[in-house]
């Protein structure tokens, strides 16, 4: 299965999740690039939309390789991918500091997406997590636990791709996990997509307004 681009890739989640009970739900998507996906997703299922503000922690000289995650709700919460971090021979404090630099961006985003907004609360509700695919999984890890924190009645995780043993250990924190597809071998989420495009901040703000037009009747 190939995805034609991120809608596409909601279209399909979406249908495998119109036989959850959604009653008293809320898509909740990882920006950026969940942002697409989750909003088709609310928008089918006709559930509100919002966004977590959770930050993956990139390796010294291999930013792209996943060594932790970090949110900073009430404090900084970091994750730790502990196979990778021995294999870099990183200590926790190391990746505390990598960590740290990554705090300006969320509140960046923090800003700029909620303009004044506050988060939707989240507690006693069936929260559906989506982003466009994991790969270590360090991200949807963290924000995993900082949504369980807030106490929903059921944390659902629903992934277009990733792989087998990265949804076995998300398994642990989420009470399901939907994936549409666990190839293996696995590369890269980007290489089952045909449009795989960078998503701005632009189209978040856009399709977040839209989502809350929408449940506001307007």
């Amino acid at each position: 299965m190939r995805f034609r681009d991120r809608s596409d890739a909601g279209r399909r989640l979406a249908e495998r999740l119109s036989t959850v009970d959604t009653d008293n739900a809320v898509v909740i998507a990882l920006p950026r690039g969940g942002v697409p996906v989750g909003a088709v997703v609310a928008e089918e299922l006709g559930l509100p939309l919002d966004v977590i503000l959770v930050r993956k922690v990139g390796a010294p000289l291999q930013p792209e390789l996943a060594v932790g995650a970090v949110t900073d709700g009430d404090e900084m919460r970091l994750t730790i991918n502990r196979d990778i971090q021995r294999e870099l021979g990183l200590s926790d404090e190391e990746i505390e500091q990598l960590a740290r630099r990554q705090l300006p961006e969320i509140e960046r985003r923090r800003e700029t997406y909620y303009s004044g907004r506050s988060p939707t609360p989240l507690s006693g509700k069936t929260v559906i997590v989506v982003d466009d695919g994991v790969a270590t999984g360090a991200t949807v890890n963290s924000a995993l636990r900082l949504i369980r924190a807030q106490k929903p009645a059921r944390l659902i995780l629903a992934l277009p791709v990733a792989p087998a043993d990265t949804i076995a250990k998300l398994e642990e924190h989420a009470d399901e996990v939907i994936c549409l597809q666990t190839p293996s071998p696995f590369y890269a989420v980007g290489a089952h997509y045909t449009d795989f495009s960078q998503v701005s901040d632009e189209e978040v703000i856009s399709l977040l307004d839209r989502a809350h037009a929408r449940e506001r009747g307007t």
